[in-house]
């Protein structure tokens, strides 16, 4: 009898082994009615996603951070530390450094998925931080503008001060003891107890060019207008030698260690040394009119000198012929210096056809800046205390600037000179400059700070940057700390975290003024 029922579906066939189909079961697959109603009513929890083991994931790369151009992230934690670091080291107005992109994706290759955290937690989490960063930019010292004074402290009688300005009447030694050239007469004033000395008059036939102490101060050399170099005795007023080899005025000096320099208007610079018993030991020709400038780098391997004919050469012992000549200024060069903080940087100012300051990198022969003063440049002078430098200028202003090295941003003009500023010197402790002109007056001017308060001022940053919370006496520490580092008022051991953060800041004190 025939049966009418349908067939019976196959079972499903695996493609797997005989082995495992033993031990396989499969459930009815639901129809898609069944899945769109069979919705669970509480979510899944998020899968974790992988990605290959050698592509991050996407889903943990931030994109924005791709675009370069865009403006650097605000400041962290650190962002003190690391201004006042580029500021001791490329000075304080280098340029911010590019932005960035930091790499948050290295090696990372699955989504992350923090965890919940208390909105109360994130919220004083939060506070904290502000707190933390606004404490860390506050604590950090704001050096205030410096006030110079614009009058001198000082001003002093020098009748007979010749207005030449290829002269050089005016030197200050490292002993504190100015000396000044009157006509034909050398007089020493002592800065310490404003006592006046008459150090020598050459008579009626000759008439004093230029003045330059030794480095040690106690000897004075004097350039004359008959050619001659005379070497002085200032404590026994007495002169120990004579040496002649030019033909007319010897208007420019300088000392290195062991060799006195001359330059004169016969064109040429002569070398001498004391040690030998001849006039001179070598002769440079380079300049085609007067010298009027001089100057030895601070290491003595290197002599600038400034002519006349518009032109800054560079000489150094091994030749008599200059290894860099250099022809920008179109006026004569008398202003030259060379900076104690750089080496290979000098500096040098033209006439009144130039009116300009340019710096030169006399490794290369590059010359690095130029600033049109608007004047005469007369002189100038690097400051030791702080990177900073003074000129003095002829018409029309007779004015004094204070500048600040290497933005050659102005610090101070000053006024009082009713002529041309041509003489210049600075006081051995760097702080105070006296200025002469052919208003027959020298006038002292405190425009520098002094190295104590440079150290001062370092130390307070180091101590709000690695130290903010510490309470102790900064003032006490900066001022009255130089005789007592380290000594037996420390020796105990620290008992409180104070006084660990003090012996700290001890040594960070000792550090910072060994180094300068």
């Amino acid at each position: 009898m025939a049966t009418d029922a349908s067939p019976k579906p196959a079972p499903p066939r695996l493609n797997v082994p005989p082995a495992m189909a033993g031990g396989l079961r499969l459930d009815p697959v639901a129809s898609p009615s069944r899945l769109l109603l069979d919705v669970p009513k509480t979510p899944s929890p998020s899968k974790t996603t992988y990605s290959d083991r050698f592509i991050p994931c996407r889903s943990s790369s931030r994109l924005h951070n791709f675009a370069l151009l865009d403006r650097a992230s605000p400041s962290s934690d650190d962002a003190p530390y690391s201004r006042l670091l580029r500021a001791e080291i490329f000075g304080p107005d280098s340029p911010s450094p590019a932005p960035s992109s930091p790499n948050t994706n290295l090696f990372r290759f699955k989504t992350d998925h923090p965890s919940p955290k208390s909105p109360f937690a994130a919220a004083a989490a939060a506070g904290q931080n502000d707190c933390t960063a606004g404490s860390a930019e506050s604590s950090t010292p704001r050096r205030p503008p410096r006030k110079v004074p614009k009058t001198p402290h000082k001003v002093l009688d020098a009748p007979s001060l010749q207005d030449d300005f290829y002269l050089n009447l005016v030197d200050w030694s490292s002993q504190n003891m100015l000396a000044v050239g009157l006509g034909n007469c050398v007089y020493l004033w002592s800065a310490s107890n404003s006592k006046v000395t008459k150090l020598c008059d050459l008579g009626p036939r000759d008439s004093v060019c230029a003045v330059h102490w030794t480095r040690e101060g106690s000897y004075l050399a004097i350039g004359t207008s008959l050619g001659d170099v005379q070497i002085w005795d200032s404590s026994r007023c007495k002169r120990i030698r004579n040496m002649g080899g030019h033909q007319t005025r010897t208007g420019v000096l300088a000392w290195s260690s062991r060799i006195l320099s001359s330059g004169s208007r016969d064109k040429n610079i002569l070398q001498h040394d004391i040690r030998v018993p001849s006039d001179y030991i070598s002769k440079f020709s380079g300049h085609r009119s007067e010298v009027c400038g001089l100057k030895w780098s601070h290491d003595d391997r290197e002599l600038a000198s400034g002519g006349n004919d518009n032109q800054l050469l560079v000489w150094n012992q091994r030749s008599q012929q200059p290894v860099l000549r250099l022809t920008e200024h179109t006026a004569a060069i008398k202003a030259i210096a060379w900076s104690p903080h750089q080496q290979g940087l000098l500096a040098s100012g033209g006439g009144t056809a130039d009116r300009c300051i340019r710096f030169w990198n006399t490794a290369n022969g590059n010359m690095l800046n130029s600033m049109d003063t608007g004047s005469q440049v007369c002189n100038l002078a690097w400051c030791k205390n702080v990177n900073e430098l003074v000129s003095t200028h002829g018409y029309s202003q007779n004015q004094i600037m204070v500048w600040k090295y290497p933005s050659m941003s102005r610090v101070a003009t000053l006024t009082g000179h009713t002529m041309r500023v041509l003489y210049l010197a600075m006081s051995p402790d760097g702080q105070t400059i006296v200025t002469g002109a052919g208003d027959e007056t020298l006038r002292f001017w405190n425009i520098f700070p002094s190295m104590k308060t440079q150290v001062r001022y370092i130390v307070e940053r180091i101590f709000s940057l690695f130290f903010p919370t510490c309470n102790f006496n900064r003032q006490f520490l900066c001022i009255r700390l130089p005789s007592v580092i380290l000594g037996s008022g420390h020796s105990q051991e620290a008992t409180s975290d104070d006084h660990r953060r003090q012996r700290r800041c001890i040594c960070i004190y000792a550090c910072v003024k060994h180094t300068l």
